[in-house]
């Protein structure tokens, strides 16, 4: 008999699905363990995440580090199509009467 320290927070995520499969945590370490005797090493692949490219078309990307790098919003045409629709204003006065007036 062994002793084995799991975290709290996977445990309670992991003990429903074990259920729904009639396994208890113990069946699941134990079949685990197995896996790894007849595989003669961890069972599944053990790799950093790859770069994965969104579907948005401007190429934004989720970064090694998981960091979201987007570029949806980078599209200078409509960028440029929409600074022509802005109004401007030669001065503060102008801008606030106009905002009082909205």
């Amino acid at each position: 008999m062994s002793t084995v320290r799991i975290n709290d927070n996977i445990r309670k995520e992991v003990t429903p699905i074990l259920d729904d499969l009639g396994l208890s945590l113990s069946e699941a370490i134990n079949i685990f363990l197995h896996q790894i005797k007849l595989n003669n090493g961890i069972p599944f692949s053990l790799r950093r995440n790859k770069i994965i490219e969104l579907n948005d078309g401007y190429g934004s990307y989720i970064c090694e580090y998981g960091h979201l790098h987007d570029y949806s919003k980078i599209n200078l045409k409509e960028l440029e199509k929409e600074a022509k629709n802005n109004k401007s204003y030669d001065n503060f006065e102008d801008l606030m009467k106009d905002l009082d007036e909205e």
